[in-house]
């Protein structure tokens, strides 16, 4: 058995090394047009990659018939982001997990600017910190 010895595609966290930093992120407050618009959070998702050095392998999104909300996930080389929200309460639930050099952190401003929640709380999960 070969062990890896590039250990380069790890995360970092509060200066220690781990798996992965996963964002769980709770949007409150959110217009519930905006948490309905296909096109918009699709574009959430570029930027969200865009700004975090991230690389999109693959998007899906979708939206529940009659006004119900979206189910949606970016895969990514560096794990993944995805949603899923309820116009019905004006809340959005996201998940941001990425490994290696890119920044989850810099996906918060993103869905700050582009959603404008009234409210959110982010939680920081150091995924695998403990190897």
């Amino acid at each position: 058995m070969t062990i890896a010895t590039d250990m380069s595609y790890l995360a970092e966290h509060e200066g220690a090394p781990c798996a992965g930093v996963h964002l769980i992120i709770d949007l409150k407050e959110v217009e519930p047009g905006i948490l309905r618009d296909k096109q918009l959070i699709e574009r959430v998702f570029r930027e969200c990659v865009r700004v975090s050095g991230a690389t999109l392998l693959h998007m899906h999104v979708h939206v529940f018939e009659q006004g119900g909300g979206i189910s949606g996930v970016a895969v990514l080389a560096e794990s993944h982001i995805s949603v899923h929200t309820w116009p019905e309460i004006e809340f959005a639930a996201f998940d941001v997990f990425m490994c290696g050099k890119a920044n989850p952190y810099a996906c918060v401003d993103v869905l700050q600017s582009m959603l404008r929640p009234g409210r959110k709380t982010v939680t920081v999960h150091a995924r695998g910190a403990d190897l």
